[in-house]
């Protein structure tokens, strides 16, 4: 159904009206046609002034799905507060104000106001002195502003709890209930959220009237336009597997998923080490580097976000190829809600997941879960990484001669070719030989030293380093003495386990030589190392 054919009987009216003329002309300025299946079912319910229990998941479109009846009943000459929205996160609370205040664009007068935690309480204190309709903010902020009163609530017409069970489990539910008890009773209260533990039909009981609960079908939880594949990776080598990955595919846009702060920053210091542009996000960031991050982000400075699932609550970017799953997730849920970042806007996406050993059990009770299948892919060997490279390459070339314009070029060409002994053959090769580096030198080479079984995976030596996170020493760091000492490329370097006082690190075998010779007497961290075969025989 269009926006267009949208008519309700409103609270108090006698007649089927059709949305508010402004209203559609933002809804037609955002680029919405068509509403989705949460829109069509929650928008008259909310309208007509009932309360509804709405399971849905990001992605789905239910900002709008109460947004546009909230704003239908706004009083935009009243100064008071007269709408609240209860995110779990900064950033999904920035999301939903920011997509309220489109909706609002030509309603003159609605002020729209997000508050949250790690902003300054002083300004948001002012913003509230100058009038402000509609509120969306954590509960924690909001609580406080309560405690201060410096927001009062008796004007409150509807409250919105957006992913109500992601708020639980971050422990706001104390928070919720105050804030629920402290509105007025006679207000319209709205819930959505992606499960229904108890918790959340204890709350809708307590403080919800002959709410009318709306679903999704699950169908919907899994956008059928996500290929998905899972490589079985041992521990050691997903740092090394995920650089071959981020090679082969290539994607403008990528988001790795790790379950915890420690993960997200140990991996950032990796991709950064081996020459990506990648950017953290996890819940210790400061609101000033969340912002910063998502920004980069957004304007494709950072091609690759290294996120937990809480801190990527919120995320709203449509170009995102591919999703990576680093570390399977706890929950089956939060799957869905991983690979929900790409495949959007009718794009296809990628969803890609590391399971290492019994975690393939995991996998298949996601499967059943999502009612979807997730095929296995062997891992890419650096053969395939060469081959991958040239493909682009060419693909490039063939760009540029369909392109045309080549005349003065042509001439070149022909002019170095009749003056040297080569061939323009030669000069093409040549040509390629410089593009690809000291890759194309890496696979090529032959090397007749036999290290042994050091435990690395098949075609890398594993190397013993006498240094470790006591002197430190970061991943990054050895990453870019080896790469800038012996001429390899950061990312071959393969898997580094480190410890207090040692450290090991893998290198394709064809070049371990170079790289044990490159970097006899070099100093990491001010120390000069050691490095030899681990367990050589």
């Amino acid at each position: 159904m269009r926006f267009e054919e949208l008519s309700v009987v409103r609270a108090g009216a006698e007649e089927a009206l059709p949305l508010d003329d402004r209203i559609l002309r933002a809804v037609k300025e955002m680029g919405f046609e068509e509403m989705s299946p949460i829109q069509a079912k929650a928008i008259p319910a909310v309208m007509e002034g009932r309360d509804i229990i709405g399971q849905a998941q990001t992605g789905t479109g239910k900002t709008a799905a109460f947004g546009i009846p909230m704003l239908e009943m706004v009083n935009a000459k009243d100064k008071a507060v007269q709408a609240i929205v209860l995110c779990p996160t900064r950033e999904l609370a920035i999301q939903v104000a920011d997509e309220i205040r489109n909706l609002a664009k030509f309603m003159h007068g609605v002020k729209v106001l997000p508050i949250y935690g790690g902003q300054e309480i002083v300004k948001q204190i002012k913003s509230l002195k100058t009038g402000v309709q509609i509120v969306v903010g954590t509960p924690g902020r909001v609580m406080d502003h309560m405690r201060r009163k410096t927001v009062k609530f008796g004007g409150v017409k509807i409250v919105v709890l957006d992913e109500a069970d992601e708020m639980l489990n971050m422990g706001f539910r104390d928070d919720i209930e105050t804030i629920l008890t402290d509105v007025p009773g006679e207000r319209q209260t709205v819930l959505f959220s992606a499960t229904m533990p108890r918790p959340i039909v204890e709350i809708a009981k307590k403080h919800q009237k002959n709410a009318e609960t709306i679903k999704v079908v699950r169908k919907e939880l899994t956008v059928s336009n996500i290929e998905q594949y899972y490589f079985d990776v041992k521990p050691k080598s997903k740092d090394e597997v995920l650089s071959r990955l981020i090679d082969i595919y290539n994607p403008q846009l990528s988001v790795v998923f790790c379950n915890t702060k420690r993960k997200v920053d140990e991996l950032t210091e990796m991709l950064k080490g081996r020459g990506y542009f990648a950017e953290g996000l996890h819940g210790d960031l400061v609101q000033k580097q969340r912002d910063r991050v998502m920004n980069s982000f957004r304007n494709g400075k950072t091609e690759i976000l290294v996120a937990t699932d809480v801190a990527a609550r919120g995320i709203d970017v449509d170009d995102v190829d591919i999703v990576f799953n680093y570390d399977l997730p706890q929950d089956d849920e939060y799957y869905v809600h991983r690979i929900g970042r790409t495949g959007r806007a009718g794009k296809t996406g990628l969803a890609l997941t590391f399971v290492s050993g019994k975690e393939v059990y995991k996998l298949k009770d996601i499967e059943r879960f999502c009612k979807t299948k997730i095929k296995a892919k062997p891992i890419p060997s650096a053969n395939d990484i060469r081959n991958t490279k040239i493909e682009h390459v060419f693909q490039d070339i063939e760009a540029v001669i369909e392109e045309g314009h080549l005349t003065d070029m042509l001439n070149l060409v022909e002019q170095h070719v009749n003056e040297n002994d080569y061939t323009s053959m030669d000069l093409a090769a040549a040509f390629l030989k410089m593009y690809l580096g000291d890759e194309e030198n890496v696979v090529a080479k032959e090397s007749t030293d036999d290290y042994g079984d050091t435990g690395a995976e098949e075609g890398m030596v594993r190397l013993f380093m006498n240094i470790g996170k006591k002197q430190g020493v970061r991943a990054s760091n050895i990453v870019g003495a080896i790469a800038g000492e012996s001429g390899i490329p950061g990312n071959l370097i393969g898997a580094i386990d480190m410890f207090d006082s040692y450290t090991f690190v893998e290198v394709p075998r064809e070049y371990t030589k170079e790289v044990l010779q490159a970097m006899k007497n070099v100093k990491i961290k001010g120390k000069t190392i050691a490095i030899e075969p681990a367990n050589r025989k």
